[in-house]
């Protein structure tokens, strides 16, 4: 029997690319529910409760109140939101994360797929802090930008808007200057700091695409710590990774305009990483990835295929 795969928010942004992306597929059933009971709670819960795997795909309180509803089910849950990310209990979906994520994965009832700005600071900073090249407590500065489909509907609404013209705005829009953000507990936790960092989130004029940027001063960094050290170290962890590649080592002055796309991985689940030492002894890490494909949907798929114990990379475009 093929497994019952219900998506409970399933007009969100995200779930409609996952819908997208498992449309073709013969190996699994997606459930859906017609639209007029979309929000009802009874078909909700019957749907719910019916399911091998749920994926939800919710704002974080109603992604609890779900959860909460199965708690006593034996339906195994992928929760899309920030709701679960650093609770106990849940197992953080990040395959790449350690040696032995994966096996978590496959076996949890409970699985919390990560945040698309967490996804690119932890895979660039988890190998390197592992590997005594940055100490905990550094203070890391991190540059992202993203596309405006990341907040959502209502911030792709707020984008595509005629009257506003933000199509047409010739810079980034920073956002929660003096906020904290929602992806920094699990940066810290499951990166392996101790000290939190300057997180400055951006959203550029495009609906997909991600570039973060982490920054790191010559004088917070050990003194065996180098440009060359971090990339071996990257490189040698992601070797054999079907989803993440470590750009190589090279001399950032021959990059021109082009070069840090941040739309580059588009419409794939794929990831890149890049370090780029500065003459000062600086050292700049930076990950491009969609931030709908690696930086969601495509994460979600990535774990729905190591909970029904198939092919990891089944479906997923690279």
């Amino acid at each position: 029997m093929r497994p019952k795969i219900y998506i409970d928010g399933q007009a969100g942004t995200t779930a409609l690319r996952i819908r997208d992306w498992l449309s073709g597929r013969d190996d699994l059933e997606v459930v859906t529910l017609p639209e007029a009971l979309r929000k009802d709670h009874a078909a909700r819960k019957k749907a719910l409760h019916d399911a091998t795997i749920v994926l939800l795909c919710l704002p974080d309180d109603a992604a609890r109140e779900a959860a909460n509803w199965l708690a006593d089910s034996p339906v195994r849950i992928l929760d899309a939101s920030t709701a679960h990310r650093v609770t106990d209990g849940w197992v953080y979906g990040l395959p790449e994360l350690v040696t032995g994520q994966r096996e978590q994965i496959a076996k949890a009832k409970q699985v919390a797929n990560p945040g698309c700005y967490a996804s690119a600071v932890i895979l660039l900073a988890r190998p390197l802090v592992d590997a005594g090249l940055i100490a905990p407590e550094t203070p890391l500065s991190i540059h992202a930008l993203s596309g405006y489909s990341g907040g959502g509907r209502s911030l792709i609404e707020r984008w595509e808007d005629p009257k506003r013209g933000l199509l047409n705005l010739p810079h980034e829009a920073p956002y929660s200057i003096g906020k904290l953000h929602k992806h920094i507990s699990e940066i810290i936790r499951y990166g392996a700091l101790s000290a939190e960092p300057q997180f400055l989130p951006n959203v550029g004029p495009f609906r997909c695409g991600m570039r973060v940027q982490v920054m790191i001063s010559a004088n917070a960094l050990p003194k065996t710590s180098t440009g060359k050290a971090m990339w071996e170290t990257l490189a040698a962890r992601y070797d054999k990774e079907a989803f993440i590649e470590v750009e190589p080592l090279a001399d950032a002055s021959e990059a021109d305009e082009f070069t840090f796309d941040p739309q580059a991985h588009n419409d794939t689940n794929r990831i890149s990483l890049c370090v780029l030492p500065h003459q000062s002894g600086h050292v700049l890490l930076m990950a491009r990835l969609d931030n709908l494909g690696k930086g969601a949907a495509g994460a979600a798929i990535q774990n729905l295929n190591l909970m029904m114990g198939m092919p990891e990379q089944t479906g997923l475009p690279r």
